[in-house]
């Protein structure tokens, strides 16, 4: 008989004996390590894509994603917005300015005091807001 053409590459098949190993002695859906998606991306450059995640049963467009460089975050995260971490406010420098004094509570015990010199009132309803979303 004439020998497949479809044989699994031996790089392809020495990973596949690491990852059913890796398999074996972690939880289902549990994510795997960087070393073997970066070993999987070495061989979907050489093999192609296909190729490599139906032979290592990987998921296609994980792999695609991190070989063209995006997979470093997972779908979801990347859609995600960043919220922001600071937020500043400016105030017009003029005379006499007034104390303020702003404290924040949250359910979970965060606690956040501001206190604040300036003479146009401060917008603590877009601040909170900003706190809460950032949180």
């Amino acid at each position: 008989m004439a020998q497949q053409q479809n044989s699994i590459p031996e790089p392809i098949a020495q990973l596949e004996q690491q990852l059913a190993q890796w398999r074996s002695t972690n939880q289902p859906r549990a994510r795997l390590p960087e070393t073997l998606w970066n070993a999987a991306v070495e061989l979907a450059q050489q093999y192609g894509v296909y190729r490599t995640a139906h032979s290592l049963r990987l998921d296609y467009v994980g792999l695609k994603e991190r070989l063209l460089g995006s997979g470093t975050r997972s779908r979801k995260q990347a859609r995600k917005p960043r919220k922001p971490a600071f937020v500043e406010l400016l105030a017009p420098q003029s005379a006499k300015p007034e104390e303020l004094v702003i404290e924040f509570e949250s359910a979970r015990g965060d606690k956040m005091r501001i206190q604040w010199q300036a003479t146009i009132p401060l917008d603590w309803r877009a601040l909170l807001r900003a706190w809460r979303e950032a949180g």
